[in-house]
């Protein structure tokens, strides 16, 4: 994997193959922070990155200035390999290990971006929840945005916070925003 813009641009990051993880491909990657430049300005923003796996989302955001990062992870080496290439990389990242629902269920964090990558083989349900606590326990900033990356087969658009997917190849990133009390009615 790659850094693809900001401080560490074309950075190459490797991974230990032992990691059970699947990281955001490159093209996505860019694709995704392209649509993100358009929102945001990445240096006055806090981001939440569940089910961070490498930490290849956390990395992307820090190298485009963002100083306030949360990396979630349930795996004991993801969390160390998010640390060990932070500290390595002076960017900081604050990393959890922890199960991304009970971590949801408990923090008292609110940020701008919540950034979730779970297994493509979870159950749409597993997938749902994600957004059903974040938007009961109203863990997003004003003009904040959930991004849930998943695969084509599975379908986030009926969720009533749902505003759009992109897609690209067999990767889907479906976006979520607070309903505000203008369009209830």
């Amino acid at each position: 994997m790659r850094i693809i813009s900001g401080k560490y641009k074309s950075k190459r990051i490797s991974a230990p193959k032992n990691l059970p993880v699947r990281p955001t491909t490159d093209m996505a990657k860019e694709s995704l922070f392209n649509i993100l430049n358009n929102l945001y300005y990445f240096d006055n923003i806090s981001v939440l990155d569940l089910f961070a796996g490498t930490g290849n989302i956390s990395y992307e955001f820090a190298s485009r200035g963002t100083e306030i990062i949360y990396a979630v992870d349930a795996h004991f080496a993801c969390i160390k390999f998010i640390n060990q290439t932070s500290k390595e990389l002076d960017m900081d990242i604050t990393s959890y290990k922890s199960d991304v629902y009970k971590f949801l269920e408990k923090t008292p964090l609110k940020t701008d971006v919540i950034f979730a990558d779970p297994p493509y083989d979870f159950e749409e349900a597993q997938f749902l929840k994600i957004a059903d606590i974040i938007f009961e326990r109203d863990l997003l900033n004003e003009d904040g945005v959930l991004i849930i990356e998943h695969s084509k087969h599975t379908d986030l658009t009926k969720h009533p916070n749902h505003s759009y997917d992109k897609r690209y190849g067999g990767n889907v990133f479906s976006f979520f925003e607070a309903i505000s009390d203008d369009e209830e009615e």
